[in-house]
C-alpha cells in the first residue's frame, strides 16, 4: 500500500501549536490549494480551490508554529488521513486531513531568505540565493592526482 500526498499552498490561518501530557509538540494549520481548468460546456476558465487541514508533530511542529503565519507559501509531503468523531448533537462525523512528514518554506518574510524544514530538521541557508563565485584550482598543472585504494577497502 502506497499513501503519498504533496500539496503547494498558502496557509488559511496562523499555526495552532498544542502539547501532549507526554511533551509532544502537535501544530495545525489550514492550507488552501487551487487548480485552474477550462469549463468544456462554456469554455471559460474556472477555479477550484480545495482547503486542506494538516498536522505536524514533534520538533517540525514548533519550527512550522516559529516561522510560518497565515498567507505563507509551503509544499507539504505527507499522509492522507481520515478522521471520525461524533458531534455534539450525536451525528458521526468525518474528514479528510493530511500529517505532515515533510513542509518546506516556498516564500520568506524578507525577499533575501529561504529555508525550509523536515523531520530532519530545519535548515537555512548562511547567503541569501545569488551566484556561487568560481574560485580558481590551486593546481596550475593539468595530472589528475593518483588514489591509493586498496580492493578490500571499497564498500561494494
Amino acid at each position: 500500500m502506497f499513501n503519498k500526498v504533496i500539496l503547494i499552498g498558502n496557509l488559511t490561518r496562523d499555526v495552532e501549536l498544542r502539547y501532549t501530557p507526554n511533551g509532544t509538540a502537535i501544530a495545525k494549520f489550514g492550507l488552501a490549494t487551487n487548480r485552474t481548468y477550462k469549463d468544456t460546456l462554456t469554455g471559460e476558465n474556472k477555479q477550484e480551490v480545495m482547503f486542506i487541514d494538516i498536522t505536524v508533530f514533534g520538533r517540525s511542529a514548533e519550527i512550522a508554529n516559529q516561522y510560518l503565519s497565515k498567507g505563507r507559501r509551503v509544499l507539504i509531503e505527507g499522509r492522507l488521513v481520515l478522521d471520525q468523531w461524533v458531534d455534539q448533537s450525536g451525528q458521526k462525523r468525518s474528514k479528510h486531513s493530511i500529517v505532515a512528514e515533510r513542509v518546506q518554506f516556498m516564500d520568506s518574510k524578507s525577499s533575501g531568505e529561504e529555508g525550509g524544514y523536515s523531520a530532519g530538521g530545519y535548515t537555512k541557508p548562511s547567503q541569501p540565493a545569488s551566484k556561487p563565485q568560481m574560485q580558481q584550482p590551486t593546481q596550475q598543472n593539468n595530472e589528475i592526482p593518483s588514489i591509493d585504494i586498496d580492493e578490500d577497502e571499497i564498500p561494494f
